[in-house]
């Protein structure tokens, strides 16, 4: 049976680990409120807005980019939120208009290298940004709902490169959905052909017009968000859009 000495420092490492995570939590600013923006969430909208402005077009990445891979993360319950996120069987994810043709011609330009692009992620619905935040209050990571995603809007996309022979990933140093400082584009500490690795993909992408997200070596994204709505659809309904 404990005695009470057994159980005071026990008691008093539970304490203090409680008040850590509490000062941690806050020290970094996190704040789980948020205040729902503009959606298009109504099918006749998102048309009417492709008719306006063609370049507003969701694209299904793989029938427009040869030899694209997909390893989509939040299909499956191997992410950091340890279930399915999309509907059992989605295999598609897409992007709009100006995003597919720019990861074109970055496709076509790592073959030539015998390289190739594998996407984690693409296209979110507004609805699963909703779900993240509520579990990870950390805009480091997880994109406050109050302002959407690039992933809502349809220009970001989580990425890396890969070995066409192969298939293999090159070593980035961290996986996908890695939320510590070694996934940061300014941690160092890695290895040479971990950085040299990071630099072909931010140079590459860069090149073509992304922009790289400070805390997320695989994350990039169109500049201008502002110019695209944030999107809330099933990818079942997406391919009806034409």
């Amino acid at each position: 049976m404990l005695n009470k000495i057994s159980i005071r420092p026990y008691i008093l490492k539970t304490v203090l680990f409680i008040l850590l995570t509490a000062y941690s939590y806050v020290s970094m600013g996190q704040d789980s409120s948020w205040t729902r923006p503009p959606v298009t969430d109504k099918w006749s909208d998102l048309l009417a807005q492709v008719k306006t402005d063609s370049t507003k077009k969701m694209l299904e990445l793989k029938e427009w980019i040869p030899g694209i891979v997909y390893e989509l993360h939040y299909a499956t319950t191997d992410n950091f939120m340890k279930r399915k996120m999309y509907p059992a069987g989605t295999h598609t994810t897409y992007m709009r208009l100006p995003a597919v043709r720019a990861l074109q011609q970055i496709q076509q330009e790592l073959k030539t290298q015998g390289m190739g692009l594998k996407i984690f992620d693409a296209y979110r619905p507004f609805s699963v940004t909703v779900k993240f935040w509520e579990l990870v209050h950390d805009d480091r990571y997880v994109a406050n709902p109050s302002k959407g995603s690039g992933h809502n809007r349809g220009i970001a996309a989580d990425l890396t490169i890969i070995t066409l022979a192969d298939g293999r990933e090159l070593d980035m140093g961290t996986g996908f959905d890695n939320f510590t400082d070694s996934a940061h584009h300014d941690f160092t500490r890695l290895p040479e052909n971990v950085l040299k690795n990071r630099s072909m993909l931010k140079g590459i992408m860069e090149k073509h017009g992304f922009k790289a997200f400070d805390t997320e070596w695989w994350h990039y994204s169109l500049p201008d968000p502002t110019r695209y709505e944030i999107l809330d659809f099933d990818f079942r309904k997406l391919k009806k859009l034409k």
